[in-house]
């Protein structure tokens, strides 16, 4: 791999990651005080689990969006998927900021199905220019899923 190409993977990967942390400023104070008192369904993993899963998927996605940007941003079609990128990625730090800053569950459970077709737009898209690149949102996709899921019992059993 040339280094072009290492600078261009790592750019991608650090600004998805640094979508994560931005998303942790709203998580992270909420999780030892409003997180830890509401009411978890029997499905909800432990708290510790996210932190490593959200990192493995920001760098899933940064590599995903990198084998779309090295196709030529002179093409129509990575333009498209790209900025379907950047728009599941700022709807992704919006659902911290809700379900977290603004401890609203319920309108993070609808930020969190825009979040979704979002995202299935955004691998339909990937799909079109670099196959390997949409199977690396696979898991994303799964996670949000069940975040989705997580998501709408919180809000039930705490109204």
């Amino acid at each position: 791999m040339r280094t072009k190409n290492i600078i261009e993977a790592a750019v991608a990967i650090i600004v998805c990651e640094a979508a994560g942390i931005a998303g942790s400023f709203f998580t992270a104070p909420s999780i030892p005080t409003w997180y830890a008192d509401l009411i978890k369904g029997p499905l909800n993993p432990p708290s510790w689990i996210f932190a490593p899963v959200w990192t493995t998927l920001y760098a899933l996605m940064g590599i995903a969006a990198y084998l779309v940007w090295k196709q030529g941003m002179h093409r129509r079609d990575v333009q498209i998927a790209l900025v379907l990128f950047g728009v599941q990625l700022v709807l992704n730090m919006l659902w911290s900021y809700i379900f977290f800053g603004l401890r609203a569950p319920g309108l993070a459970c609808v930020e969190v199905v825009l979040l979704w077709i979002t995202i299935a737009a955004t691998l339909w898209a990937f799909a079109k220019i670099s196959k390997p690149a949409a199977w690396l949102l696979v898991p994303y996709i799964a996670w949000v899923s069940f975040a989705a899921y997580l998501n709408y019992t919180l809000w039930i059993l705490n109204s």
